[in-house]
């Protein structure tokens, strides 16, 4: 997987993570990831600016990683976590969003994130680039089916919280303590049916002015510091 972008290089390097080879633009002179790969004695490949074009649909910023695919962790791994906090994802689609994300899961200290195999944006170099690095620092699953994985997360312990604009339940009134998954919805259709459902809470985000919902990232952010919040 080609990655890209400087503090996505920063993360990649500090963590040892298996680099195969680097690309660097002849003029690339930031210091600090100039030493971690001398240090690291990595294969690296200088390109003039001319031969760097053919990456100019990327923000590379001078440099581009080749790296070994992303390595998912097991489910099972988040069940005897005392007071977990998850958040599943209901066939997200932009990965922009799931870069947002996972920055924001990385930054509040979230136990894992849940993802569905199929029709559902997969961990790439735009995802990458978006987590600003965060996705090095952050445990991502991938399951074959939501309503298994929430009956799995019951068994274990788990509140199901999901989200959606039709609930009379403010997402503050909710307690989160304990293990908790959030469910965070498609961006067009929000949390399908079955999995809404299955849910033991569903809240909503108060909207005070004239736009009816918030982007998925940022409602999941709001989210997330909340349940949260007692932990902290």
């Amino acid at each position: 997987m080609l990655v890209y972008g400087r503090n996505v290089a920063k993360e990649v390097l500090k963590n040892n993570k298996f680099i195969k080879k680097i690309i660097l633009q002849k003029d690339f002179s930031d210091k600090e990831i100039n030493s971690l790969i001398e240090k690291r004695k990595i294969k690296t490949e200088f390109l003039d600016k001319k031969g760097f074009s053919k990456f100019d649909k990327f923000s590379h910023q001078g440099i581009i990683l080749d790296i070994e695919d992303f390595c998912y962790t097991d489910v099972s791994s988040f069940y005897n976590i005392e007071n977990a906090k998850l958040v599943i994802l209901d066939h997200l689609e932009d990965p922009h969003n799931l870069g947002a994300i996972i920055r924001t899961c990385e930054a509040a200290g979230i136990t894992g994130i849940i993802i569905p195999k199929d029709r559902s944006v997969d961990i790439n170099s735009t995802v990458m680039k978006t987590s600003a690095g965060a996705l090095e620092n952050v445990k991502i699953s991938k399951v074959t089916n939501l309503i298994s994985l929430i009956d799995e997360l019951k068994d274990n312990g788990f509140w199901i919280v999901g989200t959606t604009m039709d609930s009379d339940t403010d997402y503050r009134d909710i307690d989160y303590t304990g293990k908790i998954a959030l469910i965070i919805g498609n961006e067009g259709k929000g949390i399908s049916k079955s999995v809404l459902e299955s849910c033991d809470y569903i809240a909503k985000i108060p909207m005070y002015g004239k736009i009816n919902s918030l982007n998925a990232s940022v409602a999941a952010g709001i989210m997330i510091y909340e349940m949260i919040s007692l932990d902290k």
